[in-house]
């Protein structure tokens, strides 16, 4: 993940340093603080490179265990802006490479535990969104996104901490992790479209 971060920041400053028109935007929404470089390849139509990153919170429960959550967002946006209307509307389409992931810890009793992370089904996934403003217009302007990411059915790995359990207690909770994998896989299936909402502000050049 880190290199495909320095070659699209790469990537970036060279297209946009040679581009008629360019700029950066700063923004925040459901994939996390992010920023963004664009540039126009058209009158109409603009590339656009970013990175989200960030944590957030979130606990979740099954039938079975209650688990402390932590989201952590890590994604680099490959994107096209096709503004046939001017910077009012726009259609955005393009592909988002994540590393985010979601780990999560459960008390089970006795000083024993599960644990683990869940992980996009796809870490190259389509999107497709709609928007307004353009991050490579002229000046100081406010910029949204509003979209979906295809990203696939969530793949949870859960790891059983027997602590002072028995061998046979400890069996058991090893086949209770298997089981609440297939449950945090059921809990969370509606992420495979992952809603996108972001807003920012773009400076132009």
């Amino acid at each position: 993940m880190r290199q495909i971060k320095c070659v699209v920041v790469g990537l970036a400053l060279a297209a946009a340093g040679s581009a008629q028109a360019a700029g950066i935007g700063v923004r925040v929404g459901t994939t996390g603080l992010g920023a963004d470089v664009a540039w126009d390849l058209a009158p109409t139509l603009s590339a656009r490179l970013g990175y989200s990153g960030g944590s957030l919170d979130h606990d979740t429960s099954t039938d079975a265990v209650h688990y402390d959550g932590k989201v952590k967002f890590s994604s680099v946006n490959t994107l096209l802006d096709f503004a046939p209307l001017g910077p009012f509307f726009r259609i955005s389409g393009g592909f988002i490479f994540s590393d985010s992931k979601y780990d999560v810890r459960g008390d089970t009793g006795s000083g024993s535990s599960l644990s683990g992370t869940v992980k996009p089904g796809k870490s190259a996934a389509p999107y497709l969104g709609i928007g307004y403003g353009r991050v490579s217009g002229a000046g100081v302007n406010f910029y949204a996104d509003l979209g979906v990411i295809f990203q696939g059915s969530p793949r949870a790995s859960l790891t059983a901490n027997c602590g002072s359990l028995s061998a046979g207690a400890c069996t058991a909770l090893q086949n209770q992790a298997a089981a609440e994998q297939a449950r945090i896989e059921d809990k969370l299936k509606d992420l495979k479209y992952y809603p996108v909402l972001n807003v920012g502000i773009t400076v132009g050049f």
